[in-house]
């Protein structure tokens, strides 16, 4: 039988397949013929037409700050995803993984996308489960953990063990954020307008959180006063408010969800510190600021990006540890 775990994040579609592992990574998104509505592209291919496609063409992301927004599109790109990783769906159970307190209502809609897209059965579990589970960090009722899964269009943070979560939340920040962040800040600084590749592209070479970073890349855009191509050198310095603010913003969430929780579940916090999951967290002194603003250790995985679909195929391949955390 055809096991599957299913990261469909805002940003990057991930599949874990049992017996092979991770077998797809791809942009969630499709384009779009404006008039007659024919899907086109999908995927990578449809992500590179970003900002360079004709007024009758739209790319189209279905899933938006970690739920479906558009099940037509996600059904199809979905459909597309599991062709590219398996000869036939018939029979095949999926664990999808969703962000902490996923609505009946968001898992409803992923659960018609799955029937659409061939999936026989689905369940859930929620990411701060998997971003542990992927960085092979053991659970028990007796040891809770707290973790931050930060994905690009949503970040849950939550303190749990296997008897369920102690104290949680979700919150609409994420990488997006930042990009979007970064656009304005160039075309306030620079005068040059750049688009959400080249922006995305700056945060993930240069993005740091260390004071001073002296890194520095070359990007392209256009000129806002003349209207003409221009390259402009930017600094990690000069993007790190926009990515500063956003980071302090989820801090602050989690040390919410940390005033929240019983003294003695706290002592088992400082002596566990904190786990990070996210693309996000491998920007230059990412665990070294949050462990420094949260008095704890904060740890990242070998690839933290990565760590909720091997946290979802840990757990698929494991039928009594899925029965303890899905939803």
């Amino acid at each position: 039988m055809l096991r599957l775990a299913i990261d469909f994040g805002t940003s990057v579609t991930k599949i874990y397949k049992i017996g092979s592992g991770i077998v797809l990574a791809e942009p969630t998104c499709v384009t779009v013929q404006k008039e007659t509505g024919e899907l086109r592209a999908f995927g990578a291919e449809a992500k590179r037409l970003l900002g360079k496609t004709a007024e009758l063409t739209d790319v189209i992301f279905p899933v938006y700050e970690g739920e479906i927004v558009d099940e037509r599109c996600a059904a199809a790109l979905l459909e597309y995803f599991l062709k590219k990783v398996a000869k036939r769906t018939y029979g095949a159970e999926a664990l999808f993984c969703v962000p902490c307190a996923c609505s009946t209502q968001a898992r409803e809609k992923y659960c018609r996308v799955a029937r659409s897209a061939g999936l026989s059965r689905v369940t859930f579990a929620e990411t701060p489960y998997l971003a542990v589970l992927g960085q092979d960090v053991p659970l028990s009722e007796s040891n809770p953990v707290f973790a931050i899964d930060i994905g690009a269009g949503k970040t849950s943070c939550a303190a749990f063990s296997l008897d369920g979560i102690i104290a949680g939340l979700t919150m609409n920040v994420g990488g997006n954020n930042m990009d979007v962040h970064i656009i304005d800040h160039v075309a306030e600084n620079f005068n040059l307008k750049i688009g959400s590749l080249t922006s995305e592209k700056l945060k993930n070479t240069v993005g740091s959180l260390i004071e001073n970073d002296n890194q520095s890349a070359i990007v392209n855009g256009r000129d806002i006063a003349t209207g003409k191509p221009r390259s402009v050198s930017v600094s990690s310095a000069d993007i790190l408010f926009p990515i500063r603010v956003y980071v302090d913003k989820i801090l602050e969430y989690a040390e919410l969800v940390l005033k929240k929780l019983p003294a003695e579940v706290s002592a088992v916090m400082c002596k566990n510190g904190i786990y990070l999951a996210g693309g996000v967290t491998n920007i230059a002194g990412f665990a070294d600021y949050v462990a420094d603003r949260l008095q704890m250790e904060a740890h990242v995985g070998g690839d933290a990006q990565m760590a909720i679909v091997l946290g979802g195929g840990r757990a698929v391949g494991n039928a009594a540890l899925l029965k303890r955390i899905e939803l």
